[in-house]
């Protein structure tokens, strides 16, 4: 059993070299109990410290979470930090995209959130204490074409948020949004090891557009992964943990946008993303 003050921390989400991976590392460099979560073991080498314990688990599967929590719960008798990282892009055309995609995209950028939340809200509640981290994105501020189901989950995922965060207060359960901009993670190359436009696509011609959308955030001045971490967990583990932070490249601009017209903003958008010489 860990004792009165050492931290218990459950993150999703935690193949080797991206957000959930480093804020493990963060988590036990800070004296936590971390138990780092993928669907797949092997995805999670490379840790360095003790404090870090590797399970399975698909966030997807409604069992298995509970099964996963129900473990921790009975080898700790707590978790007090809940971060929900586990998402993926969703790159592609609205138009064509089937109703299998676009339950995917919820299912792991939205569902997998609250169906881990509530599976360990319950001992929590018991002892009136505890923190929930949700990973969005500044996506879910400003909808960019070519990867709008991404948006439209992380949209859906930053209100769950917000109403978990009033809904929970009473029970002395913080709830935590981070909303990263361009962050140097492993997200654009999981998508595409699987990203594949049709041949008879009538989006064939803007494929390039799309691409170039799925590597954004590998952008130069996108923040290093290891600082992006540090200063979620600082802020995680302070006394009063702020309901919403925003940080990396392009998070500023984005929480400027929020006060110029929206179709002004969408606009600018489409053109940087979407326009070509001779198209309409």
């Amino acid at each position: 059993m860990p004792n009165a003050t050492q931290r218990v921390v459950l993150v999703t989400g935690c193949t080797t070299g991206g957000i959930g991976f480093h804020l493990c590392e963060q988590f036990a460099q800070r004296g936590c109990i971390v138990y780092a979560t993928s669907r797949r073991l092997e995805s999670m080498e490379g840790f360095k410290h003790e404090n870090i314990r590797t399970m399975v688990m698909d966030v997807m599967a409604d069992d298995n979470v509970q099964a996963v929590v129900q473990n921790i719960l009975a080898a700790e008798g707590k978790i007090d930090i809940v971060v929900n990282n586990a998402g993926a892009l969703a790159i592609g055309a609205l138009a064509e995209a089937t109703i299998e995609q676009v339950r995917n995209a919820f299912e792991l950028n939205t569902f997998a959130a609250l169906r881990v939340s509530n599976a360990v809200i319950p001992s929590m509640v018991k002892r009136q204490e505890g923190l929930i981290i949700n990973i969005g994105s500044i996506a879910g501020i400003i909808t960019t074409p070519w990867n709008a189901l991404y948006c439209a989950a992380k949209t859906a995922l930053h209100s769950i948020t917000e109403g978990l965060s009033m809904e929970l207060k009473p029970f002395g359960i913080k709830v935590m949004l981070v909303a990263p901009g361009g962050v140097k993670s492993n997200i654009s190359k999981n998508q595409a090891s699987t990203f594949k436009l049709s041949p008879d696509s009538m989006y064939k011609d803007y494929e390039e557009r799309m691409i170039e959308r799925m590597n954004l955030a590998a952008n130069k001045d996108s923040m290093p992964t290891d600082e992006f971490a540090r200063q979620v967990v600082e802020k995680a583990l302070s006394a009063a943990p702020p309901p919403y932070m925003s940080l990396g490249w392009n998070a500023s601009k984005v929480a400027w946008s929020q006060w110029l017209p929206r179709q002004y903003v969408l606009g600018l958008m489409y053109k940087a993303m979407v326009w070509k010489k001779g198209s309409v």
